[in-house]
């Protein structure tokens, strides 16, 4: 068994040819600069590109692949040097049994069974060349579509305001749209951890994710996770999501909650915080807040007891959110250190002061250990950390 770092939601931005393909990415994340990012910058082992769907994507593989380019491994995942492509499709769900909008991540094992889960949805999608768009039939259809097909569905970023499972997809429980058995794993979204979603009984039997969402080339590996596998495979990953014979997610590794862009409940206008008792903002008089998702798992949450024992969720700070981390920095510190996997997880405090000055160095060693001061993010806005 090894152990492999992982980040299975990136989105591209663009095809190759220049179209688009997730409208609020960067146009420069294509699936090359997607895989060049990775392989070369960030150290990750394994990723997930979410719009494999897109034809002009399936068929750019396709190409690749007869041009022995790439290749498809046996237990399935696309192998591009020493990086693991999985092929992912995020969609949007909204059927009867849904309160509001619901985004899924379904993950195929070959370019085939993607090219096939493609067609299945340019059926009920109005435009599928475009990313997380709405599919037009039932929840439990999709789910049903996806394991028939060999996949892998997991509802994405589930208590994040909008568009999630928790934040307005449901109104208790994730029984009332989805088939408990049918899902696969949980992704938890930027604005919570462990100790937080774990207060949900019924998120008991499912493994936790800590994914980016990247939607630009810098944001690959903000969130990511370390899976123990035999191989970086499709097959092997879908048995360490069930922890079979020791395969398992080891730890998770993201921001801490805080520093989320919906960590706590804000007025939706001026992001002041409500005072209790008071229907309004206190400050600007605006009625309408958006709920935070601390306050939100606080709603839906029974016992504060753990049930099971997890890995570790690390709250590790991203080397961009660093007071004194910018690009030309950046550049330095993989120049010496190779990946931001060998700057977080391998230089020592030493090491970084000979190439950034004892501060810089001394932020970036509490950020990866989750020890700085944080100011709370909220509707929309990212947190902050100090430099003092």
């Amino acid at each position: 068994m090894k152990e492999y770092f992982v980040d299975l939601h990136i989105h591209l931005g663009g095809t190759a040819s220049g179209k688009p393909v997730k409208i609020t990415a960067s146009n420069k994340l294509t699936l090359e600069a997607v895989l060049e990012e990775a392989r070369f910058r960030k150290g990750l082992d394994m990723i997930g590109v979410i719009d494999c769907q897109v034809p002009e994507v399936l068929v750019g593989l396709r190409n690749s692949l007869a041009r022995n380019e790439v290749s498809e491994l046996t237990d399935g995942g696309i192998r591009i040097g020493d990086v693991t492509l999985i092929l992912g499709a995020e969609i949007e769900i909204f059927d009867e049994n849904c309160q509001g909008m619901i985004h899924a991540l379904c993950y195929m094992k070959t370019v085939e069974k993607m090219v096939e889960f493609s067609n299945w949805l340019s059926n009920r999608m109005k435009n599928v060349t475009l990313s997380t768009q709405r599919v037009y039939e039932n929840a439990t259809e999709i789910q049903h579509e996806v394991r028939r097909l060999g996949g892998l569905f997991i509802p994405a970023h589930v208590f994040t305001p909008f568009k999630s499972l928790y934040g307005k997809g449901v109104k208790s429980s994730l029984s009332e749209v989805f088939e408990p058995g049918l899902i696969d794993a949980v992704e938890l979204g930027l604005s919570s951890d462990t100790s937080m979603a774990e207060r949900l009984e019924e998120l008991e039997k499912y493994a936790f994710l800590s994914n980016s969402d990247a939607h630009s080339v810098g944001k690959i590996a903000r969130e990511y996770q370390r899976v123990r596998m035999k191989e970086p495979t499709f097959e092997e990953l879908r048995l360490a999501l069930k922890e079979v014979e020791g395969r398992k997610v080891v730890a998770n590794y993201g921001l801490s909650p805080q520093l989320g862009k919906y960590f706590t409940t804000v007025c939706e206008k001026c992001f002041s915080h409500p005072l209790q008792g008071k229907d309004a903002c206190h400050v600007c008089g605006h009625a309408k807040f958006i709920r935070g998702v601390s306050d939100r798992i606080s709603e839906l949450a029974g016992s504060n007891e753990p049930r099971r024992s997890r890995p570790p969720y690390i709250h590790q700070v991203p080397l961009d959110f660093i007071p004194g981390v910018g690009p030309k920095t950046l550049a330095k510190l993989r120049g010496v250190f190779g990946t931001e996997m060998g700057i977080l997880h391998e230089a020592s405090f030493e090491e970084l002061v000979k190439v950034v000055g004892e501060k810089v160095a001394s932020l970036i060693v509490a950020a990866r250990s989750g020890k700085v001061t944080l100011k709370a993010g909220g509707g929309g806005r990212f947190g902050r950390i100090s430099e003092e």
